[in-house]
């Protein structure tokens, strides 16, 4: 019996050994597990197959649908109407309009109008009148969605939409209702609009993931506007309304152009993800109509195939940046090599600007990223800590000519567990607008120092170190 167990622990220990060398994309954590595989028998192989696999990636991948052709949505990948026409010759455009290309395979569509919509003030009346003049059909993703205050307003203008006949589509995220409210499942239910919950939670069948959740925020109105950015439809961005006492900053945008369908396409897939039913009635737009002189490239990130898009294409933004290198993000706790390139960046001589909150609405996200903030200000990164109230915008502008926005945080939960969206929009007028609104962030905020970090007082800083070592999770 003895000489068995020893050879089922050898047996087990040589898998679990191989898997950790082939799989392991990080050698230190590949040559933790394997010292602890080593080390104690029988158990260390059982923790590395339950703690060790990363099955995160695999589960997105049978329930997106990996290698899911385009065709689903009404066309190929290398027949997408609105934008064979519409795109640039990006071999002689800056190596920093290269990158996305490379990582997602899909060109540059130019021709589009950008407007940048600053808080619930000016996003939520554009929103409605978008509603409010729509003939066909209205697209709508969000991770919040309230039924109280302005949240109230667009369930009742969905509702008179679908009245007109207009088809009225809702995605929301199936963690994200318990944040916001049920009531407003069931008000656009009764509204008569189609709602699916992307991934919901349930005890029968048996489901608590915190994982593979959708974090994006899209509206499609006709295929001919849309909005995109980390508003959700929730009142809180309305942040001068008087009864609000959580007040959140946040930034969207409202496009028209090719672009639209682009992030039509991104709907309509994660429809399927949802509900294994392709939309085959969305109105497909022109792809002659251009709209405005700004170029873009919608990035769809999660972790099936899509996997490190979002995170790529920073590194190799950040990487290509030349004079100003600006970032405006709620949580901050970027990966290794994301810090090596902002790194990178300031010993180039390129000015970099980093704005956190004072506080976030996560506390444990705070004290992490305050234990990792002095690698980038030991080499001259300027981090900036915005007073309330709370700033939740995630933008990304690069040399007066690069602007990133979107829903994703810099941090490993957007960055690798939700689905996320990032568009790059390359236009002066548009980065300069972004980089003013960074600029007033800056201009109010508090210069983090060497000096600051260093005189936490211990048991502080063992708090922070703690809730880093768990940064991948938080």
């Amino acid at each position: 019996m003895h000489w068995f167990l020893i050879s089922v622990h050898l047996v087990i220990m040589a898998i679990a050994v191989v898997h950790a060398l082939v799989y392991k994309r990080d050698h230190r954590a590949a040559l933790g597990w394997i010292g602890v595989i080593v080390v104690f028998p029988i158990a260390g192989p059982l923790l590395y197959f339950i703690f060790g696999i990363n099955r995160v990636r695999s589960a997105a991948r049978r329930f997106s649908g990996h290698y899911l052709p385009y065709f689903h949505f009404g066309y190929k990948r290398s027949e997408r109407p609105g934008l064979a026409s519409n795109v640039a010759d990006e071999e002689i455009l800056p190596s920093i309009t290269q990158v996305g290309g490379k990582v997602t395979h899909q060109p540059l569509a130019i021709g589009n109008r950008i407007e940048v919509l600053i808080n619930g003030e000016a996003f939520f009346p554009r929103l409605l009148e978008a509603i409010a003049s729509a003939n066909e059909s209205i697209l709508i993703s969000s991770y919040l969605f309230s039924h109280k205050g302005i949240a109230g307003e667009v369930i009742q203008a969905l509702g008179e939409a679908v009245s007109r006949g207009v088809r009225v589509r809702v995605l929301v995220d199936g963690a994200g209702v318990f944040y916001s409210a049920r009531m407003a499942v069931s008000s656009l239910r009764k509204a008569g609009v189609e709602l699916v919950e992307f991934m919901p939670l349930s005890l029968f069948p048996p489901s608590f993931g915190v994982n593979l959740r959708n974090h994006r925020k899209i509206t499609v109105v006709d295929g001919r506007v849309a909005f995109f950015g980390g508003i959700n439809i929730d009142p809180r961005h309305m942040v001068d309304a008087a009864d609000n006492p959580h007040p959140t900053q946040d930034v969207h945008f409202r496009a028209s152009g090719p672009v639209v369908l682009s992030l039509q396409q991104v709907f309509a897939r994660d429809w399927w993800m949802a509900t294994r039913k392709t939309l085959d009635d969305l109105p497909m737009p022109s792809s002659q109509d251009r709209a405005g002189n700004v170029s873009c490239r919608v990035i769809d990130d999660g972790p099936d195939e899509n996997l490190d898009a979002l995170a790529m294409t920073l590194v190799g933004i950040i990487t290509a940046a030349q004079h100003s290198l600006m970032i405006m993000t709620p949580y901050f706790l970027p990966a290794r090599e994301l810090i090596a390139a902002i790194q990178s960046a300031s010993l180039r001589g390129v000015r970099v600007h980093i704005v956190i909150p004072e506080r976030s609405n996560l506390p444990f996200v705070d004290w992490a990223t305050r234990n990792m903030l002095w690698e980038l200000i030991l080499w001259g990164v300027e981090v900036y800590a915005q007073p309330a109230p709370f700033a939740h915008s995630k933008l990304l502008a690069i040399d007066g000519c690069y602007v990133m926005g979107g829903s994703a945080n810099i941090d490993p939960r957007s960055l690798r567990l939700n689905f996320e969206l990032g568009v790059e929009m390359f236009d002066e007028d548009l980065a300069r607008t972004v980089e003013a609104h960074i600029g007033d962030a800056v201009a109010v905020g508090r210069r983090i120092t060497l000096a600051e970090l260093d005189n936490r007082p211990l048991p502080v800083r063992i708090r922070d170190a703690v809730f880093w070592l768990f940064s991948s999770y938080l």
